[in-house]
């Protein structure tokens, strides 16, 4: 009779697959920029440049950036079962939360309602800006461009993005001005889905520190 082999319970433990996102980075662009449709150099993986119209949300605050996900799910019960007979999807709705710590064009246009460019959009910074607050609200829907970066065991960089072709504005919290803390203007968003693209968020995880893990 042959020894059964022991089983392993840290054969598919790996410490290289722990993820964080040192260094986060939130760009935004109107509705009519381009999509994204390959961030990445096909053949080594590089993050490739941010296109033109995406403008960048700068410096947020130690939270970063959060992706809630409001589940909704319907069940059906009976009288013959302690648990649910059947259970479906109704809602599922994704959100992106963040709250910026710069005065720039973005933070402004994404906390106000205004465009990101052209008509209506600020100006350079270090120009006089004048903006009104509308009796009639306008909600306009963005392209937001969500970038993680972290780094392999070798040092090559890894890269999660998240990018959400039709984003609207659902939440905005207060505006404080103090001495204590830097003005901040925290926003969310929820992902709507693009006719274009099929969806309403698309995600990628590349860069030369994922592709050494298959060597």
């Amino acid at each position: 009779m042959s020894t059964p082999v022991p089983v392993s319970l840290e054969s598919g433990l790996h410490t290289e697959y722990i993820r964080k996102q040192l260094v986060q980075a939130v760009f935004a662009a109107d509705i009519t920029a381009a999509a994204i449709a390959a961030p990445f150099d096909e053949e080594d993986g590089s993050l490739l440049a941010v296109p033109d119209g995406y403008l960048p949300v700068g410096y947020t605050t130690d939270d970063g950036i959060t992706f809630p996900s409001d589940l909704s799910i319907s069940d059906v019960t009976s009288s013959q079962a302690v648990e649910p007979t059947r259970s479906d999807i109704e809602s599922d709705i994704l959100s992106a939360s963040f709250a910026p710590q710069e005065t720039n064009n973005a933070t402004i246009a994404l906390y106000e309602g205004l465009p990101l460019a052209g008509a209506g959009a600020l100006p350079a910074i270090g120009t006089a800006w004048q903006w009104d607050r509308a009796s009639s609200p306008r909600n306009p829907f963005r392209r937001l461009l969500f970038i993680g970066l972290d780094y392999g065991d070798d040092g090559g960089e890894i890269y999660v993005v998240k990018f959400m072709p039709r984003a609207r504005l659902t939440n905005r919290e207060d505006e404080q001005w103090a001495r204590s803390t830097e003005t901040q203007r925290p926003v969310t968003f929820n992902a709507y889905r693009d006719s274009a693209l099929g969806t309403s968020c698309r995600n990628w995880v590349d860069g030369p520190g994922w592709r050494a893990l298959a060597a």
